[in-house]
């Protein structure tokens, strides 16, 4: 068993902390000042995202919209495009499944890594 005080955490800014990762699924904690944001991005994973203390709000590429303090609990599909900007300074716990998705490079062959790195710079050019 392992088991972690999310709230009592020493996180360091803009740094999040990995607190388990296996083939299952990988968790994450970071914190987020306020006003900052995780830009218009997307995870290869089915990603939840559980509010520890603070507020965010998070919107889809679709339009889709959540926010919420304390206890919001967001789940994304695997490559669903959004945003999260935290409202208040926010702890946030991202579980991400399973570890690594279908996609992320961690969970490519070293021929598929050598291939999408060749890939990208040709079309660099």
């Amino acid at each position: 068993m392992n088991s972690w005080e999310l709230k009592a955490l020493d996180l360091k800014a803009r740094l999040p902390e990995i607190l388990s990762s296996k083939e299952e699924a990988r968790a994450i904690v970071l914190d987020l000042a306020a006003g900052e944001s995780l830009s218009d991005h997307e995870v290869h994973e089915r990603a939840w995202l559980l509010v520890i203390n603070g507020a965010i709000e998070v919107t889809t590429a679709a339009g889709e919209h959540a926010r919420g303090g304390a206890g919001l609990l967001v789940e994304l599909a695997p490559g669903e495009r959004h945003e999260v900007i935290a409202s208040s300074a926010a702890r946030l716990l991202l579980l991400l499944t399973p570890w690594p998705g279908s996609g992320h490079p961690g969970a490519m062959t070293i021929q598929q890594k050598l291939y999408t790195r060749r890939h990208a710079a040709k079309r660099a050019r």
